[in-house]
């Protein structure tokens, strides 16, 4: 019957145990998944199968029930009219029926099996499909950490890497405070320069000062 045939086989399936032993997950992770979502789409097809054989059996296990009463009210009914033969013939008819019933009962029984391993299938279907997903989206960051480790394996050692940003770094700096410094000596240069030129300034002036003072004493 289908998917049903395979049940055992499904729920057997242990999907991370698999994914341990094989050489390449990712590929094996696609694959499965490709046959899960197959798998999930015959159920779906499939279910609406089993759910109506269910409902067919259940029905005519109910008409089945409910013309054993009626056989047993109409048998009841021919003895308190003292008509013992009619009697007679619904009671037998009404064996005939609970044979009938027994199997009836039984077809009912494994239709209801059928919906409840369907439903099992596809709730086992959707845990590995999620589980999968798990998986893969798991490998994938295991594989990003490869790459960048990768990456660092191929600038060197990480200590020396990260030893070489820091001296980059200190070296920027470095280079930050002497270009500061420089501008500071600078600025002192220049007021140095002002400073003195104001000195002599201030020299040629006493001087001038000096010589017009001894100039005004002789003609005094």
């Amino acid at each position: 019957m289908g998917i049903l045939s395979r049940f055992t086989d499904i729920m057997k399936v242990n999907v991370n145990a698999i994914l341990d032993k094989v050489e390449d997950p990712e590929k094996t992770i696609d694959d499965y998944m490709r046959s899960l979502n197959s798998d999930l789409g015959k159920v779906k097809a499939e279910t609406a199968s089993v759910l109506a054989d269910k409902r067919r059996a259940k029905r005519v296990l109910d008409e089945c029930r409910a013309e054993i009463k009626k056989l047993q009210h109409y048998a009841s009914k021919s003895v308190e009219a003292g008509n013992e033969e009619e009697a007679r013939k619904f009671l037998e008819r009404k064996g005939s029926q609970a044979e009938k019933l027994e199997q009836l009962q039984i077809s009912y029984d494994l239709a209801s099996a059928n919906a409840v391993s369907m439903k099992q299938i596809h709730d086992k279907l959707a845990s590995d499909m999620e589980q999968l997903e798990a998986r893969r989206a798991a490998l994938k960051g295991k594989m990003a950490v490869a790459k960048a480790q990768q990456t660092l394996n191929s600038m060197g050692n990480r200590d020396s890497v990260f030893e070489a940003l820091e001296d980059k770094v200190n070296r920027a700096y470095d280079e930050a405070m002497a270009i500061a410094e420089l501008r500071v000596v600078g600025t002192k240069a220049n007021l140095d320069d002002l400073f003195a030129q104001y000195e002599k300034s201030t020299n040629a002036e006493d001087e001038l000062a000096a010589i017009k003072e001894q100039i005004n004493n002789k003609e005094s």
